[in-house]
């Protein structure tokens, strides 16, 4: 426990320093509120913008507070997740390759210890910046468009955060197995790729963990089967555990990449 302590606080204060406490949460509040500001100001800016055919007439669509949080969520699942790959599929395989892991490989340390600390701070700044995400996104749709049910709300935020803890163990466990840019290929694959192919075929299935966050904003709608988001919900934490292990067997067989 101690050892995991001291591993944790170092990453933290690695995170702090670096500033990727600010700057993540401060990219996802930006996604978060760029739609319901854009499209409720589309009219006037098309009409500020000029140059409409004479007798042009645009009518924008009604839209429900649900289809902009669910607008959000695509920002967070297409930007908010390749900014939060790109910040964290270094945390193991730069110390390996620039040798400061060696500072920490000197003594008796636990994998597991140094896994869960680098997982968990990767994962507490996910989580805080798609809360923050939601949050902006959420106090712009309520002021423009009004409210969702809020226990909706929050079980689809939670939803979210599970995605997200499901993300960074596959991030974190991709840089324990590779050097850098082949963690950050084999990772962008899993999860972009995975999602666009999902967004492509998803409709010839429905229990795979990419569709974890879709479910997350059906529940507002209550448009998706429980059953289905349950058994969704136990595939994304079984799959996380499975990439904990992964990553932890993965750290120890490396060690011996180190760069002295």
């Amino acid at each position: 426990m101690q050892q995991f302590k001291a591993l944790f606080l170092k990453e933290w204060r690695e995170s702090v320093r670096s500033f990727k406490l600010i700057w993540i949460p401060l990219v996802f509040i930006l996604l978060g509120i760029s739609d319901p500001i854009m499209n409720y100001f589309m009219e006037d800016i098309l009409k500020a913008v000029g140059n409409m055919p004479e007798g042009f007439m645009l009518t924008m669509p009604e839209l429900q507070p649900a289809d902009l949080l669910m607008a959000s969520t695509g920002q967070f699942q297409s930007i908010g997740l390749l900014v939060l790959i790109a910040a964290y599929i270094g945390i193991f395989s730069r110390e390996r390759q620039n040798g400061t892991a060696t500072l920490i490989y000197v003594r008796p340390v636990s994998f597991t210890a140094m896994y869960m600390s680098k997982w968990m701070v990767a994962s507490i700044i996910a989580m805080i910046s798609a809360i923050a995400g939601y949050a902006g996104s959420m106090y712009y749709t309520a002021l423009l468009y009004g409210t969702v049910d809020w226990m909706k709300f929050f079980a689809m935020l939670g939803t979210y955060c599970l995605w997200l803890l499901f993300v960074m163990a596959v991030t974190v466990a991709m840089s324990a197995a590779f050097n850098t840019s082949i963690a950050a290929a084999v990772t962008i694959v899993i999860i972009s790729l995975g999602l666009f192919i999902d967004s492509l075929f998803g409709a010839f299935w429905s229990l795979t963990p990419w569709k974890l966050a879709n479910y997350g904003i059906a529940l507002l709608t209550d448009s998706v089967l429980l059953k289905t988001y349950w058994l969704t919900v136990l595939m994304v934490v079984g799959l996380t555990i499975l990439s904990t292990i992964l990553g932890i067997v993965m750290s120890r067989k490396n060690m011996g990449q180190l760069k002295i």
